[in-house]
């Protein structure tokens, strides 16, 4: 079979989707403190290699093809793959793979500094089969929310051609309903210690993941008429973003700042990510200049509430997901089915749908997400132990650190380290005063 230039389009688009999820980790390594930094950039590499395991073994099968209740694909349709082997299906199917896995790395960011990398270890692949993968049926696949569904016959298609109901809005739910199942980390809103700690890898990691974003948005367009709009918006709507962020940040009499620029260009992505081949660069430009302004005022929302989503995976992708989705009932361009939005001739029915399928997918992530979460939280448990929280879960989890400066490998900001010869612990903590106490019982 001849390899033609859409094969090859869609192959460099997965390849540039892959690169987000280590982007991500920067971005989230860089926002966390130094002790905690490798655990949180581990909890997107390990996404990688979970997710795509599910995904070849039956994860693209639910997420496709024969549907059962409109909900979710036969997960034993092509165990393995098997049967698509020697066509160039594999090619879209790997495509698939990588939003999966960028998907389910979002929500981390919510859990950071006090998650057991053994239970997420184990929530990520459930997850992912039984959130994300229905949910991409239920809109991409054919079901619920499709033209042909229950709900998208009745009240009208679903409109999202990235990700913004499968992909930012699921992972925002979900990561607002482990933040509430774990609580708050220690010091939480009043330890200067939990400011980011590289804020040079959170710059990097944005950088990265605007990058990989071209092929997250334009990896489906379907002629080049339409990959050039996906692009010209994909570029826009981060660039307002960041100017909604960075002149939201001076009005409430603050400094524009680095984090605040990354961050509005995630926003930004975050937003056009659903509406990228529905909205002329115009209305690309409005969405993100409301979206990063939205979500420089959503993210102070956890200390009015109480609740720690500890790097802003709910004020960003959430409310920036949710933004992008609805503004189609307002920007959207005239469509095929005769449907538009409401500033360009349309009536109510696409803003109608979007919003039902809004309401349809908070809900149902949240609430198989909370499920998954409170079983996991009585059977594995969720939080790690005060003590290894102090030490850092590079150490208590890992055996790593992340910067050697010698001294221990400690550096000079923090204190000395007893060598317990299994891992390092900080001098004075109560687990080096046990250790130091277990010691002197035996001598």
């Amino acid at each position: 079979m001849e390899l033609t230039s859409g094969h090859v389009w869609t192959m460099v688009c997965a390849g540039l989707v892959l690169l987000m999820t280590p982007g991500l980790a920067f971005f989230y390594g860089g926002l966390t403190r130094a002790k905690a930094s490798l655990n949180m950039m581990m909890m997107s590499f390990v996404s990688i290699g979970l997710v795509a395991v599910v995904w070849v073994l039956w994860g693209y099968n639910m997420s496709g093809g024969e549907g059962t209740l409109q909900l979710f694909g036969n997960p034993f349709s092509d165990l393995g793959l098997y049967g698509s082997l020697g066509t160039e299906d594999l090619i879209g199917i790997g495509f698939g793979a990588t939003f999966a896995i960028i998907t389910v790395a979002l929500i981390s960011g919510a859990i950071a500094d006090r998650a057991k990398f053994s239970t997420w270890v184990v929530f990520v692949p459930i997850w992912v089969t039984a959130v994300y993968c229905p949910l991409a049926f239920m809109v991409w696949g054919g079901g619920l929310l499709s033209a042909d569904g229950a709900i998208g016959s009745a009240v009208g298609e679903a409109i999202d051609f990235a990700g913004g109901l499968v992909v930012h809005i699921s992972a925002g739910v979900a990561a607002l309903v482990l933040a509430l199942l774990l609580g708050k980390r220690q010091g939480f809103g009043v330890d200067p210690g939990h400011r980011p700690h590289n804020i040079p890898f959170v710059m990097l990691g944005a950088a990265l993941l605007w990058f990989g974003w071209f092929g997250f948005n334009g990896g489906a367009a379907g002629d080049a008429t339409e990959a050039g709009l996906i692009w010209v918006n994909t570029l826009a709507a981060p660039a307002a973003a960041m100017l909604g962020w960075l002149l939201t940040e001076r009005i409430r009499g603050k400094r524009a700042t680095s984090i605040g620029s990354a961050s509005g260009i995630v926003a930004g992505l975050v937003a056009i990510t659903p509406a990228c081949a529905y909205v002329d660069p115009v209305g690309a430009l409005i969405i993100g200049f409301l979206s990063g302004a939205a979500c420089a005022l959503a993210v102070g929302l956890k200390y009015k509430l109480g609740f720690d989503d500890s790097l802003d995976v709910v004020g960003l992708h959430l409310v920036a997901g949710i933004l992008g989705t609805v503004m189609i009932g307002l920007l959207g361009l005239p469509m095929a089915d005769g449907r538009a939005g409401l500033l360009y001739g349309g009536d109510v029915s696409l803003l109608l749908a979007q919003v039902v399928a809004v309401v349809i997918a908070v809900v149902y992530a949240a609430v198989v997400t909370f499920v998954i979460g409170i079983a996991l939280k009585y059977t594995m448990g969720w939080r790690v132990t005060a003590e290894e929280e102090e030490l850092g879960l590079d150490q208590s989890l890992h055996s790593e650190i992340a910067y050697e400066f010698g001294g221990g490998g400690m550096g000079t900001s923090y204190a000395e380290t007893v060598d317990t010869g299994e891992q390092l612990l900080v001098a004075g903590s109560p687990a080096a005063e046990r250790s130091s106490e277990a010691e002197s019982a035996r001598v």
